[in-house]
C-alpha cells in the first residue's frame, strides 16, 4: 500500500514511519525542509517536503496515495491560540481537501483525549468536551468535529485515534524533559501523586494506529488509546525511578497550592511575551493534580485489543533510550 506520514520526523510519525516500512508499505514521509530527520535516519521511506499550512505543497505529495496518516499537528500547552488555530485546525481541513481531491481511499487522524479534561476516571469516546481548553485541545476538537462534516462530503473514510499521555523511545517533548528532572533531584509530585493518569506507551499506539487503518469498521470513528491501566502517577513515577536507578524525590505540593501558583507563573510569562517555554503551566498542574483517565473499551468491543508491550518492559525500554543518548 503506498502511504504518507504527515509529521514524519516527530515522535509519533517517526515511529509510524519504521512500522508501516517494516510491514512492506511504500510510505511518503512529509517534512519541511527545515525539519531534523535525526529519527528518520536509515529508514527507507520516500521524503516529500511540504507544509500542512500550505495546500499547495500537498498536492505532490498526495499523489498515488491509498492513505494518510495526519500525525503533524502543534503539541504543547502554551503558545498563541491563532498559531494553533493554523496548523491543528486550518491545516487539518488542508490535508483532508487535498487527499480527498487526489483520491485517497482513507485518513487516519491523530486527535488527543486532552479536549475531555481532567477530574473524572473512565471517561469513554462520548464523554463530554470540558470547558476553558487550552489552545492545543480546543483546536484539535475543531478539526475532528470538522472532519466528521467533511467526512459526509467525500467518498474518503475517515478515522480519529485519541492518544493518551504517549511515552517511549524518542520522545523528547514529555519523556526526556521528565527523566531529566528526576535524575537531578528537581522533580515533584502533585498531591502525592495520587491522581490516575492514561500513559499509552508508543509501541502501543502505534498498535493501534495501524490496526484501525485496516478495519472498516473503524471508518467513521474515534477511538481512545492508551495501555487501558487503572494506574496513578506515584506507581508510575516509582516505576521510572527504579528502572532510571534513583530515588524518587519524596517532594510533593498539594494541588491547590501548585494551581493557582502556576496560574500566576503562566499569566506573567504571557504578559511578559516571553517566547521561551514557561516553566510552569496549569494544564501541566491539572495533569499531574486531577485524575485524567480513559477507558479503552471501545478498541476492546470493535477489535478484542489488548496491549502487546506491559508496563515494565515499555518503561525500561523508554529508560534504556534515554540512557543511551549522547549527552547521558
Amino acid at each position: 500500500m503506498k502511504i504518507l506520514v504527515t509529521g514524519a520526523n516527530g515522535f509519533i510519525g517517526s515511529n509510524l514511519v519504521k512500522r508501516l516500512v517494516s510491514e512492506g508499505h511504500q510510505v511518503k514521509s512529509l517534512v519541511r525542509k527545515t525539519s531534523d530527520l535525526t529519527f528518520l535516519d536509515g529508514v527507507s521511506t520516500e521524503l516529500v517536503y511540504g507544509d500542512i499550512s500550505h495546500p499547495q505543497s500537498l498536492e505532490q505529495a498526495l499523489q498515488d496515495v491509498d492513505q494518510v496518516f495526519h500525525v503533524a499537528g502543534l503539541a504543547a500547552d502554551w503558545g498563541p491560540y491563532k498559531l494553533f488555530h493554523n496548523i491543528n485546525f486550518v491545516g487539518t481541513q488542508n490535508v483532508a481537501k487535498a487527499a480527498a481531491q487526489a483520491g485517497v481511499h482513507k485518513m487516519i487522524y491523530i486527535s488527543t483525549v486532552a479536549f475531555h479534561g481532567f477530574g473524572k476516571i473512565n471517561m469513554t469516546e462520548d464523554s463530554p468536551v470540558a470547558d476553558k481548553l487550552i489552545p492545543y485541545a480546543q483546536t484539535k476538537y475543531m478539526a475532528e468535529q470538522w472532519l466528521w462534516y467533511f467526512q459526509n462530503k467525500t467518498d474518503m473514510k475517515i478515522t480519529a485515534v485519541r492518544p493518551g499521555n504517549v511515552y517511549g523511545v524518542n520522545d523528547r517533548t514529555f519523556m526526556l524533559k521528565y527523566l531529566e528532572a528526576m535524575e537531578t533531584g528537581k522533580f515533584m509530585e502533585v498531591n502525592k501523586g495520587r491522581s490516575k493518569t492514561c500513559p499509552v506507551f508508543i509501541d502501543n499506539l502505534i498498535d493501534i494506529i495501524t490496526l484501525v487503518s485496516r478495519e472498516d469498521k473503524a471508518n467513521g470513528q474515534a477511538f481512545i488509546a492508551t495501555d487501558g491501566l487503572d494506574i496513578n502517577w506515584h506507581t508510575f513515577n516509582t516505576k521510572l525511578a527504579e528502572a532510571l536507578g534513583v530515588k524518587l524525590p519524596k517532594v510533593s505540593v498539594p494541588y491547590a497550592v501548585a494551581y493557582p501558583v502556576a496560574k500566576i507563573y503562566y499569566e506573567i510569562h504571557k504578559s511578559l511575551g516571553l517566547k521561551s517555554e514557561p516553566f510552569l503551566t496549569p494544564y501541566r498542574i491539572n495533569n499531574g493534580g486531577k485524575d485524567y483517565h480513559f477507558s479503552i473499551q471501545k478498541l476492546q468491543k470493535y477489535f478484542g485489543y489488548q496491549p502487546q508491550t506491559d508496563l515494565d518492559p515499555a518503561i525500561e525500554k523508554t529508560v534504556r533510550w534515554y540512557k543511551s543518548l549522547p549527552s547521558k
